[in-house]
């Protein structure tokens, strides 16, 4: 699997992925084939349950998943612009939307065609003839994939207040009456669920440095075990107990015996460029990521790049930075440029030494976490994909570091009373950055932004869980805006670049429930949406 996009099947499973569990529920149950082999003939070779396992991969680096999705909800944070004037966009962004449209309507019933396919395998894996070891294996995949996708929709979706959970369907129920699933009365029973499948995917997976190189890229047990704590963290907003639950599962990945670590040689401007590199695809630090190529993988790099690129390379020019996002960075702070370019920043693309001017740019700023792959000479199809309009790079896109499990735990020991210093000063320290002593909450919220910029960690969900998020996006973002924006060196003045927005805390904490999936399911759209 390495730098491949993953197998998919042919016949039956991808048969499966046209079914939207919950938003085309006519379907749900049909299981018949469009090609020649029946589900029930399917499940008989090794080779069957490898192409089952492969196919719940198939959505990591969709447009609407990993790609660009999910980040159209990360987008309404404080952190960044959406950077082009698209009216859809726009109105995410300013908490006026109904789920539907093509950047958000297809996240929900693509989780659910992958927690489809995990059931399937759930069923069937363990009846089949298969070497115990490699039963296990698949079975775990199941269960990890089954959790991770719970793990979106239930924070995006979910609550433990007037909403309830999103629709718990597992290989017990999968087969019911389309229309009768129900959602649970808290997201709390959500990830409970996710809780369970997890731990059961890290017992039965292997770690990552137990994969052969092509099977790089598929879920092992510290994924497992860091989704884990991060859904810990998630549930402790509801039940402060949980916390310390956190704490035990971020200390698993650190012990978990791969050697999980900090890229830190103590070079911290070249450690955390090279970090955000394929350079450390695969190294101690990127526990899960989106595996990506030149042929596929995760889009946001080029969606990210200033659009056009100059003239060298379709990039699509979103998801720009802040000044507000720019000036949370302290002083001499290294992670700030590799970061974001600002005008007159130094950078390599094509092989040219450029410095950083945009003409489209609307905050004056551009986001540079994602641009090492764009350095070289001619990089096109070998480090950047030949077709713009599917700008993937052969940099894996992170959904989960090290650092972030470091964070979590952080975070975890000061809400409940305890010293987090040690977890955060070791993300400090590989910045070059001066210890904190009797590090607050808000030493955790300030390092978790300035660590995890522009990354699917999720700001916006982390100032709703928070409970900061309608105070912060009462305040307008701000950009630089220069005189000649043709000219690197030209002057700037701050200005407004998206106006203060009226976040509603009692509905907009969640997200609202595609249409398609309301009308065809039953279930009730989120209060207020």
């Amino acid at each position: 699997m390495k730098n491949k996009h993953i197998i998919k099947l042919s016949v039956l499973i991808l048969s499966i992925s046209g079914l939207c569990i919950l938003s085309c529920s006519d379907d749900f149950t049909n299981l018949q084939p469009k090609g020649s082999i029946s589900y029930e003939n399917f499940w008989q070779t090794e080779q069957d349950a490898l192409e089952a396992v492969n196919s719940m991969y198939e959505h990591m680096d969709a447009e609407e998943m990993f790609s660009r999705g999910y980040f159209w909800y990360i987008n309404a944070s404080d952190d960044m612009i959406t950077g082009r004037i698209k009216a859809e966009a726009d109105n995410i962004k300013s908490f006026n939307t109904t789920g539907d449209g093509g950047y958000v309507s297809n996240m929900y019933s693509k989780s659910f065609q992958i927690i489809r396919r995990a059931n399937d395998i759930l069923i069937n894996i363990p009846e089949m003839d298969l070497d115990q070891s490699i039963k296990n294996r698949y079975l775990g995949e199941a269960y990890f994939m089954r959790g991770f996708y719970y793990f979106w929709l239930a924070h995006t979706y979910g609550d433990n207040g007037p909403n309830g959970g999103i629709p718990i369907v597992t290989q017990e129920n999968m087969n019911n009456e389309a229309g009768s699933y129900t959602r649970p009365d808290s997201v709390i029973e959500n990830y409970s669920q996710i809780v369970e499948d997890l731990k059961m995917a890290a017992e039965l997976l292997p770690l990552y440095t137990d994969y052969n190189n092509e099977d790089y890229g598929r879920a092992h047990k510290d994924a497992a075990l860091a989704y884990i704590a991060k859904t810990y963290l998630y549930w402790a907003q509801y039940d402060s107990s949980k916390y310390a639950d956190a704490v035990s599962y971020c200390d698993a990945v650190t012990n978990s015996g791969s050697g999980r670590k900090l890229i830190d040689t103590d070079n911290p401007e070249t450690d955390y460029r090279l970090m955000h590199s394929h350079l450390n695809n695969w190294t101690s630090e990127y526990i899960w990521s989106v595996n990506s190529g030149v042929e596929e993988g995760s889009k946001l790099p080029g969606v990210m790049l200033e659009n056009k690129g100059w003239g060298y390379y379709n990039g699509w020019g979103y998801y720009q930075p802040t000044a507000n996002l720019y000036d949370e960075f302290e002083d001499g702070d290294p992670r700030r440029e590799v970061t974001i370019l600002k005008f007159g920043d130094e950078f390599q693309f094509f092989g040219e030494t450029k410095l950083y001017q945009s003409e489209n740019s609307l905050s004056g700023f551009q986001f540079n976490k994602y641009m090492y792959e764009y350095r070289y000479d001619n990089p096109i199809g070998t480090y950047i994909n030949s077709n713009g309009d599917n700008p993937t790079t052969i940099y894996n896109v992170p959904l989960m570091r090290y650092a972030e499990v470091l964070l979590i735990k952080a975070e975890a020991l000061i809400m409940q009373g305890l010293n987090g210093d040690e977890p955060l000063n070791m993300v400090r320290d590989r910045a070059g950055l001066a210890p904190i002593a009797n590090t607050t909450i808000d030493d955790l919220k300030h390092e978790r932004r300035v660590e995890l910029a522009g990354e699917f960690a999720n700001r916006h969900f982390d100032l709703v869980r928070w409970g900061d998020a309608h105070d912060v996006y009462a305040q307008p973002l701000y950009g630089r805006i220069h005189s000649d924006r043709s000219d690197p060196n030209s002057s700037y003045t701050v200005e407004i670049v998206w106006e203060a927005r009226d976040f509603d805390p009692s509905y907009m904490h969640v997200w609202p429930i595609p249409t398609g999936a309301i009308e065809s399911s039953g279930i009730p759209q989120n209060i207020g949406w």
